[in-house]
């Protein structure tokens, strides 16, 4: 806040200046005469006063923005702006050559070298990997591999991902935004206690995280101004840099998929890894509640698995030999069908008759 007080300031100063320079020129290239010489240079004064106070916020929050965007950038695809710029300039020249003894050539010859410049520097900073395809090839596996995983907050909440560090399968560097963490000291500041608590052990996920031999986490400096929203800001930073995004959040993942980010849902993880039940393969479960439909019971693997024991009712609280009759794989995850070993021939025709 100080800086940009006195930023806005020093702009005032030099507005003043130049308003005052401005008026003693056009006073002097006249030769107007006092009173009226004063009056224009007052008023000079005065307008390079106001445009300088009032303008300053807007020429420092854009400098902010571009030394943002600077520093954001990874080096790769600011060198391939860079040279995209090059070869703008490089053409605007050439084309500038032919239309420079038409009529405001020069003039011509200068928007063309501004618009093609900075056309060149935008394709090469957003197309930096389809114009290497282009030119050198599609690269190898390990080239197109991302090159870090940004963390939302429902991920790092859910502390699985500390987990999964742990087993050594994730190595790629992990990567939190200035955003989500401030996002998350929100919801550990809030005075809802579950909400409270959901911030406070993401925290500490990412405290566990940084202590972690195994994990890579870095913070990220993003752009936290603007109407966007987490999610949205994940979404333009992975595009942005090539990251790809971390989450269980339904509407996120779908979201980032259609905006060819790519994403790593652990939940899918989850259900992936969860074991496969062989229809006419015997479970030993127990029996913890009822059903929805008459007779049935419900249990549970290890894993979570639900399993839906038809006529189990009768063995509530028990430990019971099921046999799989099918299996019903959901958004949710897996739903088995089972029921009591040797006296399922019944329940077994009904299971396979299920949508």
């Amino acid at each position: 806040m100080r800086t940009e007080r006195w930023a806005r300031w020093a702009g005032t100063g030099l507005g003043v200046v130049g308003g005052f320079i401005l008026g003693y020129a056009v006073v002097r290239s006249g030769g107007i005469k006092p009173p009226a010489s004063a009056a224009i240079i007052a008023l000079t004064t005065l307008e390079g006063l106001i445009f300088a106070y009032l303008g300053t916020p807007y020429v420092f929050g854009g400098w902010r923005r571009v030394t943002f965007r600077l520093f954001a950038t990874p080096l790769p695809d600011l060198a391939s702006g860079l040279l995209g710029m090059v070869v703008g300039l490089i053409v605007a020249v050439l084309i500038g050559y032919f239309v420079h003894d038409f009529p405001y050539g020069v003039a011509l010859s200068a928007v063309l070298a501004l618009l093609l410049g900075l056309t060149g520097a935008q394709m090469g900073m957003t197309r930096r990997a389809e114009i290497g395809a282009l030119f050198f090839g599609s690269g190898s596996a390990e080239d197109r591999k991302p090159r870090g995983v940004l963390l939302d907050t429902s991920v790092i909440i859910d502390g699985r991902v500390l987990d999964l560090v742990r087993t050594g399968f994730l190595d790629m560097p992990l990567i939190v935004p200035r955003s989500v963490l401030k996002e998350l000291q929100y919801v550990a500041d809030a005075s809802d206690p579950t909400r409270r608590n959901r911030g406070r052990r993401g925290l500490e996920v990412l405290t566990s995280l940084q202590e972690e031999d195994k994990a890579t986490l870095r913070f990220h400096e993003d752009d936290t101004s603007g109407e966007l929203d987490i999610d949205a800001r994940l979404v333009r930073l992975a595009k942005q840099t090539g990251w790809s995004v971390m989450t269980n959040d339904f509407n996120l993942n779908r979201v980032a998929r259609l905006e060819g980010v790519r994403v790593l849902n652990l939940n899918e993880l989850a259900n992936a890894m969860k074991p496969i039940a062989i229809p006419g393969e015997d479970l030993n479960v127990t029996v913890v509640k009822e059903g929805k439909e008459a007779g049935q019971g419900v249990a549970y693997l290890d894993d979570g698995t639900m399993v839906v024991v038809e006529n189990g009712r009768r063995h509530l609280n028990s430990s019971l030999l099921v046999t799989v009759t099918s299996i019903l794989q959901t958004a949710a995850g897996r739903m088995i069908f089972a029921s009591p070993a040797g006296q399922d021939g019944e329940a077994r025709r009904r299971a396979r008759t299920r949508p």
